[in-house]
Order: structure tokens, then sequence, then C-alpha cells
């Protein structure tokens, strides 16, 4: 089987021969490795294309990531009306400059369509549907993005956002749907070119954000409207949230995503009793106490651990608990996906 083939049949809740494997992104691992920087690739298509092949062969995961890091790209598309810009760091994820969207009226200056028309945004997805032909039949190919809930609040402010649940509960709904639809028109060109899977962060979802009736409110009902979309595509959507979700894990087979990847707080023999049979979902190494400081035994040993309690009855990605510090060592990482890739079930 090929990774593409060991992984959808994770996704489907099979056993495939071995263990899945893959990081979560890596944009950030993946651009310093490569020896080039995010503001180098974002007009490039050709290069982040050959970023992108080159490390998904170096690096061996499951699924490979394209545009992994240029998250807030899709807020800045529809707020440079706004003020809204881009800062471009030495190490890590551009940051957006500002937040722009303080009222129900100034949403209605939002067009999603602008998401399609900023040049960093067009940068992604062509090297994306470049990456889909030249290795997406041996890896799974995805596009990332952050989740509709994260999207918003990017948009708000996140303290603005996190009171206006509270105050402005409406609005926040309103956000947050709006944000929905922007990323099924953000993805719907690639789907329609063959893409076959979407990949959704929602860190500010998380549980150490918001409770969860507020997650079963505000965010659940996005991701269900997405992944829903997505499946009418036959296409699957990977989920991540940050933090200690271990509250309310009953609440991810209601998003409606093929997949969730736990944070390295979530317990995951827990996550394991009340998900087998119901959802894929994969976890949860973490990724610098153990893939950054950890030697490469002890990553071997944290990995063995997590497959024993969770990995052997099919259902289950190995993965760490969020996108990856870009300083980890290489034979850290190598480890890391040793494990899995030799792992027979």
């Amino acid at each position: 089987m090929t990774p593409r083939e060991i992984i959808l049949k994770a996704f489907e809740m099979g056993k495939p021969e071995r263990v899945p494997v893959t990081l979560f992104g890596g944009g950030m691992w993946s651009i310093k490795n490569y020896g080039t920087s995010f503001e180098e690739l974002s007009l490039n298509p050709e290069k982040m294309t050959d970023m992108c092949v080159t490390e998904a062969e170096k690096i061996r995961s499951d699924v490979v990531y394209v545009g992994s890091g240029y998250n807030n790209f899709h807020a800045l598309a529809v707020g440079k009306a706004f003020g809204a810009g881009i800062k471009y760091r030495e190490i890590g994820a551009p940051d957006l400059t500002t937040h722009f969207v303080n009222s129900e009226e100034d949403m209605t200056k939002l067009n999603k369509e602008d998401v399609l028309k900023d040049p960093v945004v067009k940068t992604v997805m062509e090297a994306t549907r470049r990456v889909n032909e030249k290795i997406g039949k041996k890896y799974l190919v995805t596009m990332t993005c952050w989740g509709p809930f994260t999207l918003a609040a990017r948009m708000a402010g996140e303290e603005t956002f996190m009171k206006s649940i509270f105050k402005k509960p409406a609005f926040v709904e309103k956000m947050v749907d709006f944000c929905a639809d922007l990323l099924i028109h953000l993805y719907e060109p690639l789907v329609n070119d063959g893409l076959e899977c979407i990949s959704i962060a929602d860190p500010t979802a998380s549980g150490d954000l918001i409770n969860k009736k507020q997650m079963e409110r505000f965010a659940v009902p996005a991701l269900k409207k997405m992944s829903g979309w997505a499946r009418s595509k036959n296409v699957h959507t990977i989920l991540h949230i940050c933090g200690d979700t271990s509250d309310r894990l009953e609440l991810f087979p209601l998003t409606g995503c093929s997949v969730i990847f736990f944070d390295q707080k979530v317990d995951i023999q827990k996550a394991k009793d009340v998900l087998s049979g119901k959802m894929c979902f994969g976890g949860n190494i973490a990724p610098v106490h153990v893939l950054l400081n950890k030697t490469a035994d002890e990553v071997e040993q944290a990995c063995r651990e997590v497959i024993e309690i969770a990995g052997k009855d099919g259902g289950f990605i190995l993965v760490p608990g969020c996108d990856i510090p870009p300083t980890i060592p290489y034979e850290n990482l190598r480890r890391f996906h040793d494990v899995a890739l030799q792992w027979k079930l």
C-alpha cells in the first residue's frame, strides 16, 4: 500500500498494513531544512512546489501539507480594505498585523470572493495543484487553513472575540459561519481539480480557551458545515484543535470530520475509549517536550507507548500533538516516523 492508501484506510476506520504516521503542518521545519523562508516562497509557486516535494521524500509523512504557516493570508485577503497587513518573521510563520472586524456592520464589508485574489493565496493554491500532480498518487496532499472559529477570531482579535461570546453571541455565530463559507470558497477550486483532503487547524476552539458548551454552540456547526460540504465532494477533512479537549471528546464525531488530531494534553487512552469505532483519531507526541528536547531513543519509546495504547486496532494515526518547531533534530523526526513505518498491524 502507498502512504496515501494507508492513511485513507485509517480515515475510514480500517486497519491498514502498518501504523499510519504524519506531521501536522510541518511548514516551519520544512522551510528551515530546505534553506529558504516564508517570504522567499510566498510568490514563487515553482520553488514552493519543489520544497514540498523535496521535504516530503525526506520526512516520509503519509500526508503532505502545502501552505503550512500561510494561514493568516486568508484573513489578510478579506481585510486589506481595513488596513490589515502581514509581517514576516526571521523564523516562524508570518503574523497578521491588525484585527479589523468589530461589529456586524464591519461584516457587511467582507467579501469571501477576495480570498482568491490575494497573490500569496494564489501561490499556495498553485503549489498545491502542482504538488498533488507530482506526488499525489503516493502521498495524501492537502492544503492547510485555520478553522472557522479561529479565522473569525483572527479577524476580530482573540481577546475581543472571547468577550463577544458572552456579550455578542449572535455576532460570533455570524462571523464563524461567514468564515466557514469563505473557507469552502477557498477550497472549492482545488477540490474541483482533484484535491482529496482539506486540513483545518482550529486552535482558538481549544479546551484551554472555551468550554464544552461554547465549543458545541460556536465551533462545531461551522466545522460540520465544512466537513459536510467536503463529504458531498468525496473529500476528507483533517481537524486539529490545541489544548486539553478531554472533557468534550464526544463532540468530535459531531463535526463530521474524518479524523481529529489531539494535543499532547489529551489522555490518549480516554480518547480511544470514547472514539474507538466512531471516528479516526491521531496523537499525540509532544512536539517540544519529546520531539525537540528528548533523545532519538526517548522519542521512539514515547511513540511506542502511544501506539501500544491506541494504535493497534486501526482507525489511529501517529502524529505530534501540534505543529513542530523548526529546530527539531532530523534524527528525532526520522525515528518518530520509523516507529510507525516499521510497525506492522
